[in-house]
């Protein structure tokens, strides 16, 4: 059964930092690239980051490129989301699934809820 969960958010001041993590159960994190998203109030879920299989490829957002930093951890089936320098418009709930996630949309968790004060 496959199940992802994330964890690490909460209330932060503006240039503030957070740690997210992301542990997944089953095979979907062992054989897939796998990425954070976020979904802001009244917006689409969007890709922040990704991250290959092995590690060895990162992608980013424009918007958080040179702020957060993604990785994994695969002998825990653990993903982990660095944020820093917090702005008021990283606010939003921040899901992981893999990348892309068109094949694996039932497989989205809770969230975490992110809210950046000013």
């Amino acid at each position: 059964q496959v199940q992802l969960v994330e964890s690490g958010g909460g209330l932060v001041q503006a240039g503030g930092s957070l740690k997210l993590s992301c542990a997944a159960s089953g095979t979907i994190f062992s054989i897939n690239a796998m990425g954070w998203y976020r979904q802001a109030p009244g917006k689409q879920r969007e890709l922040v980051a990704s991250i290959t299989r092995s590690g060895g490829r990162t992608n980013y957002a424009d918007s958080v490129k040179g702020r957060f930093t993604i990785s994994r951890d695969n002998a825990k089936n653990t993903m982990y989301l660095q944020m820093n320098s917090l702005k008021r418009e990283d606010t939003a709930v921040y899901y992981c699934n893999t990348d892309p996630a068109t094949r694996t949309s039932g497989y989205w968790g809770q969230g975490t809820q992110v809210t950046v004060s000013s």
